[in-house]
């Protein structure tokens, strides 16, 4: 009687699980494409926004310059254009790593970042030529900065926001190392830190992983006080 029992119960779990797992998988799944649309999307508003104000701010520069031009204030239009010059020089922080697809994706996300008043300090050089596939670096590099930004976030004063970028060739490897700060105690299970944001998420830790594991790289993480950091190696 009792292994009857127990058998009922087990074949009663086999079916829950059976009808619920795909359903909560499915549910999984769903947030996390909603989140990446969502990020992208957030991205996209960032640069269109940017590129308003570039457009703004060119209009007013050609205005200044011709009303010199047409005051005959050559000295002035010099000394302006100069300024000018000074300026641009200052704004363009754009990192070049040497990757134009991996350009893409880091300055979007570093771009996306200081519009969340976020701190970025970042160095970056990655070979032209790689055995890593350029989607899988730019969803590793994704997923490092879409973390470090969510940590950020959680941050109320904006001058203690901060995330260190630095990628490079080491020892044949190609380095990545980003530290943030973090606002709230993480999460862990075992060895593995889990997502902040709920049950529903977390693909993208493992996403992330699963990369890594497939290039048979090294990942590490560690959270010291008040910040986190993730250390990835992919052999080149």
């Amino acid at each position: 009687m009792i292994i009857l029992e127990i058998l009922l119960i087990v074949i009663c779990i086999a079916v829950l699980i059976k009808i619920y797992l795909p359903k909560f998988i499915d549910c999984r799944i769903e947030s996390y494409q909603n989140d990446l649309i969502e990020k992208q999307c957030e991205e996209v508003q960032n640069m269109y926004s940017q590129t308003r104000g570039w457009r703004h701010d060119y209009r007013h520069h050609i205005q200044t310059m011709k009303a010199y031009l047409e005051m005959g204030k050559v000295e002035e239009l010099e000394r302006y254009l100069n300024e000018l010059d000074k300026d641009l020089t200052t704004v363009d922080t754009v990192i070049k790593t040497g990757n134009t697809k991996i350009d893409a994706v880091l300055n979007s996300k570093i771009s996306l970042a200081k519009n969340k008043k976020i701190k970025v300090n970042a160095k970056a050089v990655v070979p032209k030529e790689l055995n890593v596939s350029e989607i899988d670096l730019s969803v590793i590099i994704g997923n490092l900065m879409d973390n470090a930004m969510e940590s950020c976030a959680e941050i109320k004063e904006p001058d203690q926001r901060f995330i260190r970028i630095y990628i490079d060739v080491l020892k044949g490897q190609l380095y990545l190392y980003v530290m943030n700060s973090v606002g709230n105690t993480l999460k862990k299970q075992g060895n593995r830190y889990l997502s902040t944001k709920g049950i529903k998420h977390g693909f993208g830790l493992i996403r992330l992983d699963n990369v890594v594991k497939k290039y048979s790289g090294y990942i590490n993480r560690q959270d010291e006080t008040d910040v986190f950091v993730t250390e990835i190696m992919l052999p080149l």
